[in-house]
């Protein structure tokens, strides 16, 4: 047996051409392309068509694919007359819960099968319908849990502006939704965490692509994952007021509790997401944003003191906590919204593992006590 660190910290799994993380550089990039640049500079089916096709698209292929991923919006009326049960059950408190019922109905109402009995043709077409749909399942459980009717898809509004939509059935603003666009391209995919590598382990074993997505959606449920930017949100309304930031971050370091929306465990710089989302945070007006330079001042000054002068940075969540509240989407859609993003990115890294599949099976060095009759 080979050692290897606790969660695998640093192991390369099995190779990839979607995208890496570069920790030490402060930089990562969506294949061949830096992810910043792209939230900067492209829309949203733009960095989905390069994640899919392996480049970005021109003219004719944009117009093309925007045509396709809008025709895979509509739901089933098999599916859409069961969500109002599914949001019943999963109240207001379980968004992703719903999500994860509801899009197992899709799976199932598309015959999804192992990918083996499958060609690439039908898994890619199967990804696609996923991504497409993750906002209007999300935006129709929500609007049932208050008890409204959900709001069908429009093929005229793009991917994003569709999804703030299909939430309150106004025409979105368009800062608002360049802003969350920015957001949602920045977190499409981030090398092998949680969610994507349960995602590729279900898909390494044959599996139906429904079955690889849902094991990534439960991963993402996690607060240690894609549960922390509302958690931001709490953390801000219990400190309540800047002057109280920095007795609050101490007080929680003293019982070494974790300080959400700080650290990341591949970047030793600056996180390039937190350093964009900060600048569309800004450009909303960023009402929170007397508080967070207090809570980011007492958390790397306490920290400095407790470890040496060593530094610690903000990482995503914290600025995408305030870039989605000020966008306009209630704190319990802040993760299923990640999940509209990060689709795109698992269902690549699944068929990708399709195309050249081998399961994945490590071992465990095993630690406890000997069995009877040996030596």
């Amino acid at each position: 047996m080979i050692d290897v660190p606790a969660g695998l910290k640093g192991v390369a799994v099995t190779e990839t051409s979607v995208g890496d993380v570069r920790g030490g550089e402060g930089f990562y990039h969506y294949r061949q392309y830096d992810a910043p640049g792209l939230a900067r500079d492209r829309s949203f089916e733009d960095v989905w068509h390069l994640m899919h096709a392996g480049d970005l698209p021109d003219g004719a292929q944009r117009e093309d694919f925007a045509k396709r991923t809008a025709g895979c919006r509509a739901l089933t009326p098999r599916v859409a007359s069961a969500l109002p049960a599914i949001a019943e059950l999963a109240g207001g408190a379980g968004p992703l819960q719903a999500l994860r019922a509801a899009y197992e109905l899709v799976a199932l109402d598309q015959g999804m099968t192992s990918w083996l009995d499958a060609g690439p043709g039908t898994l890619q077409d199967q990804a696609l319908a996923t991504a497409a749909v993750f906002p209007v399942l999300v935006a129709a459980l929500h609007r049932l849990s208050g008890g409204r009717e959900p709001i069908p898809p429009r093929a005229d509004l793009g991917h994003v502006a569709n999804y703030l939509y299909m939430l309150d059935g106004a025409e979105p603003d368009p800062v608002r939704t360049r802003a969350l666009e920015t957001y949602l391209i920045l977190t499409i995919d981030h090398g092998f965490s949680a969610s994507t590598f349960s995602g590729r382990v279900v898909a390494s074993t044959g599996a139906d692509l429904g079955s690889a997505v849902i094991a990534a959606l439960g991963a993402l449920s996690g607060p240690l994952h894609g549960g922390a930017p509302s958690r931001v949100l709490d953390m801000l309304d219990e400190i309540g007021t800047p002057d109280r930031a920095d007795a609050w971050v101490r007080a929680r370091l003293d019982r070494g509790e974790v300080i959400m929306g700080f650290g990341h465990a591949a970047y030793r710089t600056a996180d390039p997401r937190d350093t964009l989302l900060r600048e569309v945070a800004r450009g909303l007006g960023d009402p929170r944003g007397e508080m967070v330079a207090a809570v980011e001042k007492a958390v790397m000054t306490a920290f400095a003191e407790r470890k040496s002068g060593a530094r610690i940075n903000a990482n995503v969540e914290l600025y995408a906590a305030i870039v989605m509240e000020a966008a306009g989407l209630p704190r319990e859609l802040l993760t299923p919204t990640f999940a509209v993003s990060r689709v795109v990115g698992w269902t690549a890294h699944i068929t990708e593992q399709a195309a050249r599949n081998k399961i994945i099976r490590p071992g465990a060095r095993y630690t406890g006590p000997e069995p009877r009759g040996t030596s």
